[in-house]
């Protein structure tokens, strides 16, 4: 099979001309994050890639290929690619994974907590299920390799059931890329989590982990629709993780114009609270993004130097925050605009951390102070000298325009 579908073009002056339909889109594989755009700010992807390293991808397998080795390299994705195929792009279901000492029914009367107790699964039928989980993962996680930019072609171009994953790598640019669905066929039950127990799974639709100079704009990540699901033990059979992670002392990373939506726990920033490689990074800048109907997270920060500005937050009913004051973080948050009916107090919760800088808040309009308002309602109080100051900022714009500018803006296929 050829690596991909290499369609004739020049480069020239560092832009792609003479290029198929949807040009506008193909000219964004050269462009780079400017000098003062966030904490990525100058990361240069692919943009140098040669003729021979510009692909265009329509499946799984031509993906795969694409991101394989080192050298520069810009990938054009064109409409949907199935992350739940095999090295023939032939579909693949939950039950082609599925271990033979395996099945949801047996597990679930095996570890009902009526029988089995608050004690974590263990024994064979909970290997069989780790075993099937790790079949998925093989198919489903795809890694990007370092110098990579990864471009959707007009307003289709759809990730659908995979999750990207940029493990130790530096320099990569991902953009007007849709993220669906990345679910999990075998979440594991956890009688410890919670007062009750939860189902957790796992893939997130993008995971940065150890990842240093990373430009997400102008995507999209949501469940893709597949939100209705039983409930097993009182819980929701929950068959998703996250958003997007940014995890394992990653660094330098800016995410601009991106539109998460209808999902639960949706950006986290550090994933333990123990201070290993995480300690001095995890600096990420977010703006200008689109947070719309979320239960949590947007962020969730731990350790990380965060500026949060110029983001809109639509809630339209209830959640349990947006900005996660995790150990060790630094959130500096300006200019953020959030229409909810929910008490201000919520936007900001208490994980263990102690200062948070939020200025210029509008809620429905109106000027908040979103640490006071948390300090008035929970124990302990959080302060507002994070202990620095962002500077990488090209432009921060009026609250009151943040609505405006973010709708416009965010998303695949918009306005640039």
């Amino acid at each position: 099979m050829l690596l991909a579908k290499l369609l004739p073009m020049v480069v020239a002056a560092g832009v792609v001309s003479a290029a198929p339909a949807g040009a506008d889109f193909e000219n964004l594989g050269r462009e780079v994050l400017g000098p003062r755009d966030g904490w990525a700010a100058g990361t240069t992807g692919g943009s140098a890639a040669t003729r021979d390293h510009v692909y265009f991808v329509d499946s799984r397998s031509e993906l795969v290929a694409a991101l394989a080795g080192n050298e520069s390299k810009i990938i054009y994705v064109r409409g949907t690619i199935e992350g739940n195929a095999d090295d023939n792009d032939r579909p693949l279901s939950c039950a082609d994974y599925a271990d033979p000492g395996y099945s949801l029914q047996a597990y679930l009367t095996q570890y009902d907590p009526a029988t089995w107790g608050r004690v974590e699964p263990s024994g064979p039928l909970e290997d069989a299920r780790a075993r099937s989980q790790a079949n998925q993962a093989r198919r489903v996680v795809v890694p990007v390799s370092s110098n990579t930019t990864i471009v959707g072609l007009g307003d289709d171009a759809t990730l659908h059931g995979l999750t990207l994953r940029a493990s130790n790598v530096d320099n990569v640019i991902i953009r007007n890329l849709r993220f669906e669905d990345a679910y999990d066929c075998f979440p594991q039950w956890d009688p410890l989590d919670g007062d009750t127990g939860n189902w957790n799974s796992e893939y997130d639709n993008l995971v940065l982990a150890g990842a240093t100079h990373v430009w997400v704009d102008r995507s999209e990540f949501s469940d893709g629709g597949n939100t209705t699901q039983p409930t097993y033990f009182g819980r929701k059979y929950e068959v998703h993780d996250g958003l997007l992670d940014v995890v394992n002392g990653a660094d330098l990373v800016t995410l601009s114009y991106n539109h998460f939506h209808d999902h639960d726990k949706s950006l986290l920033i550090g994933n333990t609270d123990r201070p290993t490689y995480d300690v001095g990074k995890l600096r990420v800048t977010l703006h200008h993004n689109l947070f719309e109907n979320l239960g949590s997270r947007a962020p969730r920060v731990r350790y990380g130097q965060l500026h949060v500005y110029n983001n809109l937050y639509v809630i339209p009913g209830e959640y349990e925050y947006s900005w996660g004051v995790g150990v060790e973080s630094k959130i500096y948050a300006e200019n953020n605009f959030f229409q909810t009916r929910q008490d201000p107090s919520l936007i900001a919760k208490w994980w263990k951390g102690t200062v948070l800088h939020a200025t210029g808040t509008l809620v429905n309009g109106r000027p908040v102070d979103v640490v006071a308002a948390h300090n008035a309602a929970f124990d302990p109080d959080l302060g507002t000298d994070v202990g620095w100051t962002p500077t990488l900022v090209p432009r921060l714009d009026r609250t009151i325009d943040v609505p405006r500018q973010v709708r416009a803006k965010a998303g695949v296929g918009r306005n640039w």
